[in-house]
């Protein structure tokens, strides 16, 4: 329609203006190529025309000289306009970009928030709520005990109930917040398990917890933890072997061993939740699998100075 235009212009002077506009929109919305050879056949009807008539007023050099800067103008124009509103669309289009890659950030970041909180839920319950069916099953099977061992029975589940509860409460804050280390006290979490009636061996090689960085000592504590729970549910009544060794550069690595009573099905949430929290560590589970008659659970966990 353009070239119509420019064309109907060489003969019939009142078709310029219309020529004019249509080679200003044709540098508006097409691709620069074809708004410059627009636009070139513009200027070479414009000449045409003032060849075959002249406007006077002024030497033809003169008119072809407006003609060629007019067209340059009307084209250079049209294809300034056409560059500026492609930027601002592509601008546009970032942004829409980069509000989508936010909202897909927060909702990773809300994603994984409430994976660490179910991982720590599942590691506060299940030790807490392993050791209530423990000694439940003992006043449930055991009704004719003196009333003293059933008073002591009945504290340590209510003990119990109430360090889940505090547990509980807390971990939210912890996930938020850099953890107490010295709450992580592997030797009263031994000792409170040996109360339950589990006989453990606790190895822990001078290894301290305090002493480890937060993100590593508070893995290692649910680690031990979640070992010590595990054995209690496959192999109850069966003696437990706790191992912690290593130091600065070495690493942490932690060894829990129990015989088979009955093997594991499978990998269950607490395994699969030990190695989420070894790797969140920066560590990892080197092994959890029968290994000459025991249950071994291996851990490896980075301990930099």
């Amino acid at each position: 329609m353009a070239l119509v235009a420019v064309a109907l212009a060489v003969p019939a002077a009142s078709a310029a203006v219309a020529a004019g506009i249509a080679t200003l929109m044709t540098a508006l919305y097409r691709r620069s190529v074809v708004a410059i050879g627009v636009g070139a056949a513009w200027v070479a009807a414009t000449l045409a025309r003032f060849w075959l008539r002249p406007p006077g007023l002024a030497p033809y050099p003169v008119w072809a000289l407006v003609a060629v800067l007019f067209g340059v103008a009307l084209t250079g124009w049209g294809m300034l306009a056409r560059a500026r509103r492609q930027l601002v669309l592509s601008l546009a289009e970032r942004v829409r970009r980069a509000e989508e890659e936010q909202r897909r950030r927060v909702e990773q970041a809300r994603h994984a928030e409430r994976l660490a909180i179910a991982r720590e839920m599942h590691d506060v319950l299940a030790h807490r709520l392993s050791l209530l069916a423990l000694h439940a099953g003992a006043l449930e099977f055991n009704a004719r005990a003196d009333p003293d061992e059933v008073v002591e029975a009945a504290a340590v589940v209510r003990s119990s109930a109430h360090h889940a509860l505090q547990e509980l409460r807390q971990v939210i804050s912890v996930l938020r917040e850099a953890p107490v280390l010295s709450e992580l006290d592997l030797g009263s979490l031994v000792e409170e398990v040996r109360r339950a009636g589990m006989e453990v061996e606790m190895h822990d090689g001078g290894v301290r917890l305090p002493e480890l960085p937060g993100a590593t000592a508070r893995a290692a504590y649910r680690i031990v933890q979640e070992g010590l729970t595990n054995a209690r549910k496959h192999a109850p009544g069966m003696p437990v072997t706790v191992r912690l060794d290593g130091g600065p550069d070495r690493g942490l690595a932690i060894e829990v061993r129990n015989p088979v009573v009955r093997a594991p099905r499978g990998e269950g949430a607490g395994l699969a939740g030990m190695r989420e929290r070894a790797e969140l560590a920066g560590g990892r589970v080197e092994q959890a699998g029968i290994e000459e008659g025991e249950f071994r659970l291996a851990v490896w966990l980075p301990w930099p100075v």
